[in-house]
């Protein structure tokens, strides 16, 4: 290991041998000391979960010529848990999580497994990041692999509060300069109209697939939907506290109101 180059540990919820994770190791790699632990199989949209019920199995995993890594039976989660605590000899100096399939802008935040994996990070007290190419057809993941470097040299001077990470999301465009720019941005709420289409089995079984799509985009640009729509990279700094600080204090007040008996 270079001890002149910083440390860092990726992950994805795409899956150890997915073509979004190869990209970003492989710039990475450039600069950077790269450790790699992953699914190994896509652990798409499982949120921030943990398995508790079931071992762990962990392989080595070679790409080819081009990179050795862990792949891991869990979740995106389980995978920074487990290379921090037994696999890495050396802490990393920050997690990067991506390069996602499909974008995790508004409500998918919650989620999504790519954002968990730097949440689980930002939790174990280091530097995170998740990043996300916003399409689900024709990927180009350069231009987001470019940007994943350009901030792993740009994360140490941002002064990142703890129990913050930063959530990506670089439009697809075939070239690096056709990005307009970057905008820090809010996660946008727009709701998305799910929908389940219903069919038949073989041994005539009803099963069931979740689709729908999200609400047409009414934000400004400061809202990560929009500014990704409008070709612009979105940085959203994102945090796990769940509590709403302004009810609590309502709350407070109304609390003599509510019995025990």
């Amino acid at each position: 290991m270079d001890q002149n180059k910083p440390h860092i540990l990726v992950s994805n919820d795409d899956g150890i041998n997915a073509p979004g994770i190869d990209a970003l190791i492989m710039e990475l790699q450039k600069i950077a000391n790269v450790s790699v632990v992953a699914p190994s199989i896509e652990r798409s949209a499982v949120g921030h979960a943990i398995t508790l019920s079931d071992p762990l199995r962990v392989a080595e995993f070679k790409k080819e010529d081009r990179w050795c890594g862990y792949s891991v039976s869990g979740t995106p989660a389980d995978c920074i848990k487990i290379a921090i605590n037994e696999l890495l000899d050396t802490e990393p100096d920050m997690i990067v999580s991506g390069i996602n399939l499909g974008s995790n802008t508004g409500i998918n935040v919650i989620y999504s497994g790519t954002v968990s994996a730097a949440t689980e990070g930002t939790i174990l007290g280091f530097p995170s990041f998740a990043i996300s190419l916003t399409t689900y057809t024709n990927p180009n993941f350069a231009p987001a692999a470019k940007f994943a470097v350009k901030m792993v040299e740009t994360l140490p001077n941002l002064a990142l509060p703890q129990k913050t990470l930063l959530n990506i999301n670089v439009p697809n465009v075939k070239e690096y300069q056709d990005i307009k720019g970057v905008t820090i941005t809010r996660q946008g709420m727009s709701p998305f109209a799910e929908e389940f289409e219903k069919r038949i089995d073989l041994k005539n079984r009803a099963y069931y697939w979740l689709g729908g799509s999200k609400s047409p985009i009414k934000e400004d640009i400061e809202i990560d939907d929009r500014a990704v729509k409008e070709r612009h990279i979105s940085i959203t700094p994102i945090q796990f506290d769940l509590t709403n600080y302004k009810y609590m204090e309502s709350l407070k007040k109304k609390i003599p109101e509510i019995s025990l008996l």
